[in-house]
């Protein structure tokens, strides 16, 4: 009997009705929602109590009837109680086709010239909070076609930070799918976010992480990594990173620090991108910062990260290896005249000589590849057939100190080792095998003696 509750069933009666002439009484109601959400608690755990049918009111709202003005103030409700209640909330919506609703309310509202800025943003920053509550916000974005939405705001708004720091965030969740990275790439996004990292400046930092996060999540693409490698953005990640270590003494922006490896690590998956690095004399750089990180705990990440890329960039080579670039010298007692092991003996010492087909295969756009695909975040595991696998084998032989005949003598010291446990005959005085008797077909019954 609550005042939100009638308001609902108001708006329930105008989705039944869905007539054109109940959108100022629409309106109406959705201020009077709007303002108890955000002026009562007591409305606001009503609306998301278990069992209340508010949102779902509301997204059913929004798909019979929309109107410009009322279409905005349900996104608002939507917005401060996903916001005020988190993720809980948020699967709700995803549970509810709310992400449906409103990539239909995105697509609707951009065809406004010029679209509504308040908005695009509560539109942006909703999908960008409930976007990783659903696994498949991306394909639904390119099948309705409101992917390229997002990145035209951006690319038309750079100075409006309030706009762009939410279509960013929606960016990075789309960009989690292949086929979306390789189609964003395609339009110029990988430009774009080099656009907004830019040079060093403490100014928007919050922009600049969201950013750089986005952009790493799009060089996972081989497409991209190969785009930005032609452009020559390896060293301009190196120098920002530069830039930000000497800048950053108190070490308060780490977590910009760690985007920018993050971006060299997705650029350096391929052949590429690792000689790009090496070209940049990207193996000096992180070595000698990541020297100056090791005093302080907190930069841990940025050295540990920074290792890695290393580890993958560093020539490898197989064993014996006859050059200054191992510690150890492994001579083979006879080197042929000639063959291979010979030509690999007469290398310099700077080359590569394994062989690396880590980027021969592009990437497949196809919807079927990316509704199983496998998170490219994770480290990939190479199988070494160096690496002994047999248990038997990787046993120590334990062979005995003295001959057998020497330790018989402790016999006598020891005799429940030797001894041969069985049943004696006690006619004959002899040892006889406990062997079952062969005519006995059930359980052997063991009699006990009686207590009288």
């Amino acid at each position: 009997n609550s005042r939100t509750v009638a308001l609902l069933s108001q708006l329930e009666k105008i989705n039944l009705d869905s007539v054109v002439g109940e959108s100022d009484h629409a309106r109406h109601v959705t201020s009077k929602i709007l303002h108890l959400v955000q002026s009562q608690e007591k409305t606001k755990k009503e609306m998301t109590s278990k069992g209340s049918t508010g949102i779902e009111v509301i997204l059913s709202t929004l798909e019979v009837i929309f109107f410009s003005c009322c279409g905005y103030g349900f996104i608002a409700v939507l917005h401060f109680i996903i916001m005020k209640c988190g993720g809980r909330r948020a699967s709700v919506l995803v549970t509810k086709g709310g992400t449906q609703i409103l990539l239909q309310l995105l697509l609707t509202a951009s065809k406004d010239t010029p679209p509504n800025e308040e908005l695009m943003v509560l539109l942006h920053t909703l999908l960008a909070k409930i976007g990783p509550k659903d696994k498949k916000i991306g394909m639904k974005a390119r099948i309705n076609g409101a992917l390229n939405i997002s990145l035209n705001l951006v690319k038309h708004n750079l100075q409006n930070h309030r706009l762009v720091l939410p279509c960013l965030q929606v960016l990075r969740v789309y960009s989690t799918n292949s086929v979306n990275a390789v189609s964003l790439g395609k339009n110029g996004v990988v430009e774009l976010m080099f656009k907004i990292i830019g040079p060093f400046s403490k100014r928007n930092t919050s922009l600049m992480k969201v950013a750089l996060d986005t952009l790493a999540a799009l060089l996972k693409s081989k497409t991209n990594a190969r785009r930005a490698v032609d452009r020559g953005y390896m060293q301009v990640l190196l120098t920002i990173y530069v830039d930000w270590h000497r800048h950053d003494s108190r070490h308060r922006y780490m977590l910009i620090r760690k985007g920018v490896l993050q971006c060299i690590k997705s650029v350096t998956n391929i052949k590429l991108g690792r000689k790009a690095f090496i070209d940049a004399n990207g193996m000096k750089i992180l070595y000698n910062t990541s020297q100056e990180c090791l005093a302080v705990r907190t930069l841990d990440p940025l050295v540990n990260t920074s290792s890695l890329i290393m580890r993958k960039c560093f020539p490898k080579n197989r064993l014996p290896l006859p050059t200054i670039k191992s510690a150890f010298h492994f001579q083979l007692p006879v080197i042929p005249a000639s063959g291979p092991v010979a030509q690999l003996y007469n290398l310099p010492p700077d080359v590569d000589d394994v062989v690396d087909e880590s980027d021969d295969n592009d990437d497949v756009e196809t919807e079927s590849e990316i509704e199983t695909e496998i998170d490219d975040d994770k480290d990939q595991h190479f199988k070494n057939d160096d690496i002994e696998t047999d248990i038997n084998k990787l046993k120590p032989r334990q062979e005995l100190g003295r001959p057998m005949e020497e330790l018989k003598i402790y016999e006598q010291f020891f005799p429940e080792l030797s001894e041969n446990f069985e049943e004696w005959d006690l006619v004959s005085k002899e040892p006889k095998p406990l062997v079952p008797d062969a005519n006995l077909s059930g359980p052997i019954v063991v009699p006990t003696a009686s207590v009288e």
